[in-house]
């Protein structure tokens, strides 16, 4: 019934480490209005018990399903960690949507607990780009037990809705055009941290230009610093924007390096 009242498709795989090469990019998926899940689960052996939320991004008008959310299945996997992909609603200016469908895909995947032996203690969020905000957002704001994240991964992340210092048009597909300097304020997510919001890695490129994600998770790293939250920033000179899981990204190896060393000192 739950599945139902939040008109979520939840399709359930177990991945084995030889199917990595059947997956490759594809093109973003646009005018969702619906949203669905794909989990991916790791063999038994290998499960851990950690599962991880995934929300692309795409300027809240689409979503780079592939490179920034199946793809990602494999690195996960083999660590023993569940990715659960969540497709979440386009805005088109109404925010409650995608941040509904993003509390609804932690509290089904909580739910779900014992059936994908998850433990429920350790339940993540990522997100990229846009998805970095959507993920930033759950992270600084839902803090009911059952929809909070346990940590947060955020890729090259829209942090701020100030279009001066965020992206414009991010801004807009999720706030609409005529949003106040309240609302604004509300949804940039520097703003809301807390010595609770959940420990975080964010990962980004120096010559990132057309989203300026470098300073935007700079302030957010800065502001969970200042509430004594443990945070990881990496900063890349080079890959602009948009990289996420692909491997002609020039720093790709390191930042998987990077982000398997953190996600074991926790």
């Amino acid at each position: 019934m739950k599945i139902l009242r939040y008109a979520m498709t939840v399709i359930a795989l177990a991945l084995a480490s030889g199917l990595s090469a059947q997956w490759t990019p594809t093109k973003a998926v646009f005018d969702v209005q619906k949203p669905t899940m794909k989990v991916f689960l790791p063999k038994d052996d290998l499960n851990t018990g950690r599962a991880v939320v995934a929300c692309p991004g795409g300027s809240y008008l689409g979503h780079a399903i592939a490179h920034e959310g199946w793809d990602w299945a494999p690195f996960f996997n083999k660590q023993g960690i569940a990715l659960i992909v969540l497709q979440y609603t386009l805005p088109a200016g109404d925010r409650t949507k995608p941040i509904a469908d993003a509390e609804a895909a932690m509290k089904m995947v909580r739910d779900s607990a014992e059936v994908w032996h998850i433990d429920p203690a350790q339940v993540g969020i990522m997100g990229s780009s846009a998805g970095g905000h959507l993920a930033s957002t759950i992270a600084t704001h839902s803090t009911a037990p059952d929809v909070r994240p346990d940590f947060q991964i955020l890729f090259y992340p829209v942090i701020s809705m100030d279009p001066k210092k965020g992206h414009q048009l991010t801004h807009e597909n999720f706030l609409g055009k005529n949003a106040s300097k309240e609302l604004i304020d509300l949804y940039s997510n520097e703003k809301q941290v807390t010595p609770n919001t959940p420990r975080a890695i964010i990962l980004t490129s120096d010559d990132d230009s057309g989203v300026n994600s470098a300073n935007n998770a700079a302030q957010y790293y800065i502001a969970l610093k200042a509430a004594g939250v443990p945070a990881s920033l990496h900063v890349y000179p080079t890959g602009e924007h948009g990289w996420g899981s692909l491997q002609s990204f020039q720093h790709h190896a390191q930042m998987l390096n990077d982000l398997s060393d953190w996600l074991r000192t926790f």
